[in-house]
């Protein structure tokens, strides 16, 4: 091995150190073992050098992949949410200046909302296009007590599901919106309720649309320790999973109540992780749910607009991923 004056003199290493001045040795702060070292100390200090720096790319390299995942995954988690309403009753063509100024979409049934006899929001699509609206469709699901048997029920969901795509092609929906089935009931279903269900995703899809479900994200006490929601159990149905779904929790937690925020909720916040769509108040409101909510609703129950300062238009409020949750503004 050189001593210390003819490796200076060379340019070489006599370890994993490098004497630059008398007096003064300069250390690599990374440890490398002694043999690698013995190897290094016969090589030109410019090589070392080189090879050090690629070495240390090597091991960033890793560690900016990761905080690049990162922030995709914050980025995820963050996703805009959008602000709609919902109501059965279409509320005219002079709300919709006004409405659009708090909301991305609007609810649109393709059939009778329930306890109504007849659509009032049939050929209102390309009007509410023409604002810069976005759709939730709807089309009105059976009452379990309607389902007599499982038989009787897979030729209801065919039945109402060609009626709904029928109804969303004379509308104008094209291919791929997904049609929210309104679902009133809350907690587990019957065994008939999830046949109608599968017959009514399978036509639809062979229609050429996507099948959705409004349902209840609300926990139902089953017995000591054990609840359901009515989305879990569709959730749980094998060919159910299809189904994108659209909850309502009016409860406060954890519900803002009858609010307008900016940033509005994400539909996570639900209590349903995989809802594209979450309603959080509803006109009239429910006391038993509602009664802790920091965003209080008008004295007559309702919740309205901000900018329905005469209260013309109580509605529903929801949150959702996207401010076309259906796709209907295709």
């Amino acid at each position: 091995m050189a001593d210390a004056e003819d490796l200076k003199s060379s340019g070489d290493f006599s370890s994993c150190g490098f004497d630059s001045h008398p007096g003064h040795q300069f250390v690599f702060v990374f440890q490398i073992p002694a043999l690698f070292c013995r190897t290094m100390s016969h090589m030109n200090w410019l090589r070392f050098i080189g090879l050090a720096l690629v070495l240390l790319f090597i091991g960033v390299l890793p560690l900016f992949h990761a905080r690049t995942r990162g922030v995709q995954g914050v980025a995820a988690e963050s996703k805009l949410s959008y602000l709609g309403f919902d109501r059965n009753i279409y509320p005219g063509d002079s709300s919709l200046p006004v409405l659009r100024t708090s909301f991305a979409f609007t609810s649109y049934w393709l059939s009778p909302p329930p306890g109504e006899k007849v659509n009032t929001w049939k050929g209102k699509r390309e009007l509410l296009l023409s604002h810069g609206f976005g759709f939730l469709v709807l089309y009105r699901g059976r009452d379990s007590s309607e389902l007599k048997t499982e038989t009787d029920a897979m030729g209801k969901g065919i039945q109402d599901s060609r009626h709904a795509a029928a109804s969303a092609k004379s509308e104008g929906f094209a291919a791929g919106t997904i049609i929210f089935l309104d679902i009133e009931e809350g907690g587990r279903l019957p065994a008939a309720y999830h046949v109608y269900l599968r017959a009514w995703s399978q036509e639809l899809k062979r229609a050429g649309f996507l099948a959705g479900v409004y349902c209840s994200g609300m926990p139902v006490k089953e017995g000591p320790g054990v609840s359901i929601t009515t989305a879990d159990d569709i959730r749980s149905q094998g060919l159910s999973r299809e189904f994108v779904i659209w909850a309502y929790n009016d409860a406060c937690p954890p519900s803002p109540g009858c609010s307008f925020p900016s940033v509005p909720p994400a539909p996570v916040q639900s209590g349903i992780a995989y809802a594209a769509a979450w309603q959080f108040a509803q006109s009239p409101r429910r006391k038993e749910f509602t009664a802790h909510c920091p965003a209080k609703y008008a004295p007559d129950g309702n919740c309205y607009a901000p900018g329905d300062a005469a209260h013309k238009w109580f509605l529903d409020l929801n949150t959702a991923t996207s401010a076309d949750p259906s796709g209907g503004a295709k």
